[in-house]
């Protein structure tokens, strides 16, 4: 296991560890943040619009896969309390080529999904100025992180504090008497498999933050209570605020409705809180989206330390610098990565392309935790559960997003045989 204090050659090396400050209400904070972010409040109406009438069983459906990720990333991480998440635990159970997979997919379709996140807060907050106020939110959260780590956890516990109040607020008010409501709660499988499958595959962009706490393991005291505790914490909650949220989305705007609107929390709103509610909740939305991209960018350096550490990035990533050892030179690559993205690319499709990326990076981590066998504690069938359901739901979504997550998976190969090869040149 990884130091928990500084090594004793000082605080700017590659090679050291970095620092343990984070407690399991931070752990949770963070998982919750990621979760509850962009994604609860922009992804009801892609996914109600494959899933139709099933679109309550492609959330549950979303939700089980989700577990089964959860319990084995927290089973693996418990073992491999080390920066990187599956990227460590590929390499460490499977082998480098597996782990250097997992750690591409995340960095790759993560960096989208903060893209999509960066515009969602600018167009709740600066309609008509998108473009510009996406940059100046990726520079913010960037110089946030480069503060370092447990600062940035105590902003992303009043996001969360935040969010829920509001969420639970709008819910409460939608199920009082008197308030509208057109629509029902159809709990059915419908006649389109696929497109259950696809809005499950969609609808798991909202559930994939509680990646972040893995991510984040050699940052978090006691890892092995910690983030399996932090994992299931943070997961229950979650998803009982979307099956919840789920059931008064539909009863107060109807399939329909919610299919078509682009922003369907604001619009129950509407309905529930008729006044300044709407605006509340476009504030609240883009105050979330700042969160869950403040938790990404977290996730995604750290991933990158751990590769250029080994190195399929420039090792010079790796560097650690100041009293809290903050990766700022992986967080200034990614946040300069992620500027160019919100400045040229076009994003409508970020939601399906960052699932798939997403969906494959926890099926190494499934695949991974296969291999436990008898450290297995839980049920032994969870990995292999959570395996088919990935692969499922990954090649369920819209073709432009599966032919694009293949063609970034082949350049990843790519990538990976040349600094294989120069490693082994060395």
């Amino acid at each position: 296991m990884p130091s928990p204090g500084p090594s004793p050659g000082g605080a700017g090396g590659v090679g050291e560890g970095l620092l343990r400050t984070l407690t399991l209400r931070d752990a949770v904070g963070v998982g919750l943040g990621a979760m509850l972010g962009a994604g609860v409040f922009a992804v009801w109406g892609p996914a109600t619009q494959a899933a139709g009438v099933s679109v309550l069983v492609a959330v549950l459906l979303a939700g089980a896969v989700a577990t089964c990720n959860a319990l084995s990333s927290a089973a693996l991480a418990a073992r491999h309390p080390a920066a990187g998440g599956a990227y460590v635990y590929g390499r460490e159970r499977l082998g480098p080529l597996w782990g250097y997979l997992a750690g591409w997919t995340f960095v790759v379709g993560k960096t989208a999904s903060c893209a999509a996140m960066a515009m969602t807060a600018a167009a709740y907050l600066a309609p008509g100025r998108e473009r510009t106020a996406a940059v100046v939110t990726v520079v913010a959260v960037t110089a946030l992180n480069l503060a370092g780590v447990q600062r940035s956890a105590g902003v992303t516990r009043v996001v969360v504090g935040v969010v829920l109040a509001t969420l639970l607020g709008v819910l409460v008010a939608a199920g009082l008497p008197g308030t509208p409501a057109p629509g029902t709660v159809p709990v059915t499988l419908g006649d389109d498999v696929l497109g259950l499958l696809q809005g499950a595959g969609l609808f798991f962009f909202a559930f994939a933050g509680y990646a972040r706490i893995a991510t984040l393991g050699e940052e978090v005291r006691d890892p092995r209570r910690t983030i399996p505790r932090a994992v299931g914490i943070s997961l229950t909650v979650v998803l009982v605020v979307y099956l919840l949220l789920a059931v008064g989305l539909l009863r107060g705007l109807g399939v329909e409705a919610l299919a078509g609107s682009s922003a369907p929390v604001a619009a129950l709103a509407a309905v529930a809180l008729p006044g300044p509610g709407e605006g509340v909740v476009r504030v609240v939305a883009g105050l979330a989206a700042l969160g869950a991209l403040l938790n990404l960018l977290l996730g995604i350096s750290r991933t990158t330390v751990a590769m250029a550490r080994d190195g399929h990035l420039p090792r010079a990533w790796a560097t650690l610098s100041g009293p809290r050892r903050v990766p700022r030179t992986a967080e200034l690559v990614v946040g300069a990565v992620l500027l160019v993205v919100v400045l040229l690319a076009d994003l409508r499709g970020a939601i399906a392309f960052s699932s798939f990326g997403v969906l494959l990076y926890y099926a190494v981590a499934n695949a991974s935790a296969l291999t436990l066998r008898g450290q297995w504690r839980g049920a032994p069938w969870v990995p292999g559960l959570g395996l088919a359901g990935c692969l499922t739901l990954a090649l369920a979504l819209p073709g432009s997003a599966v032919a694009g997550g293949l063609a970034v998976l082949a350049l990843g190969l790519v990538g990976y045989a040349l600094t294989r090869g120069r490693d082994a040149a060395r």
